[in-house]
């Protein structure tokens, strides 16, 4: 008996034998599945900075929808069975640079490459779309997203060796390869 409740528990993913096929769609910010990536990072944001979900979601979508749009911008998500798994988005930052922003994965599907995904997708189409750079900001209480920038290729623009907390939002910045 013991055995189909911890089944039950382990998330779909781990308990199918081969990795679900990823699809990589490009939406409206405002689209419905956008809108859970958003409401989980409010969460996630709420819980490491002190603001309320309701004011970090509002904080989120107060950004213009326009800026993650083409020409200049996108929002993508990858899906997995038809659910949003993780996702991001750019808008234009000066004529030669792209800026990340949103990059989510959800909480359950954590740990398995999925960022470095989106990342990638992301890179792509700012190349795509004539960019020459890529540049993005994290938050100072996301010791795993700076990682995941700086294993990526991503050169930090502040002292590594300096408490995160003492400088606010941590820039990062790459050179595509256009």
């Amino acid at each position: 008996m013991a055995a189909p409740a911890l089944q039950n528990r382990v998330p779909h993913h781990q308990q199918t034998a081969e990795p679900l096929r990823l699809e990589v769609r490009h939406l409206h910010q405002r689209h419905r599945l956008i809108q859970p990536l958003l409401a989980e990072l409010a969460i996630e944001y709420s819980s490491r900075y002190g603001q309320s979900r309701r004011e970090v979601h509002q904080e989120l979508l107060n950004y213009p929808a326009a800026e993650f749009s083409p020409p200049d911008g996108d929002f993508l998500v990858l899906l997995e069975a038809g659910q949003p798994v993780a996702g991001g988005a750019f808008r234009r930052y000066d004529r030669e640079t792209a800026e990340l922003k949103r990059i989510w994965t959800h909480s359950e599907h954590r740990r398995r490459g999925l960022a470095v995904r989106v990342l990638a997708e992301l890179e792509a189409e700012a190349d795509r779309r004539g960019y020459q750079q890529i540049y993005l900001t994290t938050g100072p209480r996301q010791p795993e997203a700076k990682a995941l920038y700086l294993a990526a290729g991503y050169r930090a623009e502040f002292d590594l060796q300096a408490d995160p907390e003492s400088i606010g939002p941590l820039p990062f910045r790459k050179e595509l390869s256009t």
